[in-house]
């Protein structure tokens, strides 16, 4: 009963934070995007942070523009063929949050960079590595903050995971099943899955196995095989793709699976699987699962399986030291470092640009050993 008032009050509190006391000059947030993942993201969080204030939004439709404007008591809507350039472009916009479609990523990502602006870019960063590469470069060149978000690098229980599989002694095999059923999770016309906006269930799953993984090892992956499943009447987007692949010089293996569209189960297969996500690290003194790992602040468990020992559950939604509540989101955690870095601070957790550039390299490997396209490279450059 303690978990389940638990899970509520982290749920009623995280869905409406409360409002905190701003300082004098709060680091002032554009939105590019009237996306639904935009609220959860960055506007909530905002509410939230004494440093960070929502001043515009920018959507290709006007009225969108000013319903998501109303409804989340943000003071600018720019609308129109113009209007991400007018945010862009505001004087009183310091950094800018880019929730579109992966294909447009490196333009206005490239576009806020080049107009002074922090940027806070959704996962994937980019269609593939040699535009990451390039946006990275051009941010250091600028000096100015590019975080490609990866939310779940900022949770406490990313780290609770390293500390245990540490423990545990060297990681001898890695595993995920990452699998949802589309009916519920996806639109019927999802962007996710048009080949020209970067769609495709890995680009949209994969960097969450992929950057875990990464960090659990410390090493970048290696691809040694994949297999894909195409979405029907499609001939470049995947619906489900197996991949095994090894970490370091060590050579740990792993395999990740991402399924967009999870086959039914029971009789015939007609009852639907809603949502897969456990990531299982096995040592040589054990194994660690850890469920629920994409979105780790809503509910997770970390279960310990010691070799010689019983085995026991635990959850982590706030550090042992430093700034962080038991309702906080990983979103809420990561806006905590974003703007820690960019106020010349030294954050709690980060995600540098190599990890962000070696996630996108071993999308693009997968993708090659499946035999499908990389995802088309951007056309935009500076004029």
């Amino acid at each position: 009963m303690s978990s389940l008032l638990a899970f509520v009050r982290r749920l009623t509190t995280g869905s409406n934070p409360p409002r905190v006391e701003k300082t004098p000059s709060p680091l002032r947030f554009g939105v590019l995007g009237a996306a639904r993942i935009a609220p959860d993201a960055i506007v909530k969080p905002a509410r939230n942070h004494e440093d960070v204030l929502v001043t515009a939004i920018a959507a290709r439709n006007q009225e969108r523009a000013d319903a998501f404007a109303k409804q989340w008591d943000i003071p600018k809507a720019y609308g129109g063929s113009m209007a991400y350039q007018d945010l862009v472009d505001d004087l009183e916009v310091d950094a800018v949050y880019i929730g579109l479609p992966n294909s447009l990523h490196f333009e206005w990502t490239m576009k806020a960079l080049a107009a002074g602006k922090h940027v806070l870019c959704e996962k994937p960063i980019a269609d593939n590595e040699e535009e990451a590469r390039q946006m990275f470069a051009f941010a250091a060149e600028r000096n100015l903050v590019l975080l490609e978000a990866w939310q779940v690098r900022f949770h406490p229980s990313l780290l609770r995971v390293k500390e245990l599989v540490d423990e545990l002694g060297p990681i001898v095999n890695m595993s995920t099943y990452l699998g949802v059923w589309d009916s519920v999770f996806f639109l019927k016309d999802d962007i996710r899955f048009n080949y020209d906006l970067g769609g495709g269930a890995l680009m949209d799953m994969a960097p969450y196995p992929i950057n875990c993984m990464r960090f659990l090892t410390s090493h970048e992956a290696s691809v040694h095989s994949a297999t894909a499943t195409l979405r029907p009447g499609t001939t470049n987007i995947d619906r489900k793709i197996e991949t095994h692949l090894s970490f370091g010089p060590a050579d740990i293996p792993a395999t990740i699976i991402t399924d967009s569209c999870m086959d039914g189960w029971g009789p015939f297969g007609l009852l639907p699987q809603w949502i897969k996500m456990v990531l299982r690290v096995e040592c040589k003194e054990g194994a660690v699962e850890w469920s629920n790992y994409v979105l780790p602040h809503l509910y997770h468990s970390i279960t310990v399986h010691p070799k010689g020992g019983a085995a026991w559950t635990e959850a982590a939604y706030k550090p042992k030291e430093g700034l962080g509540e038991e309702w906080w989101s990983a979103y809420r955690y990561q806006l905590e470092a974003f703007v820690d870095k960019v106020r010349g601070r030294q954050p709690s957790a980060w995600r540098s640009a190599e990890d962000s550039m070696e996630s996108m390299k071993a999308i693009d490997a997968i993708y090659t050993e499946c035999g499908l396209p990389l995802r088309p490279t951007s056309q935009f450059t500076f004029s």
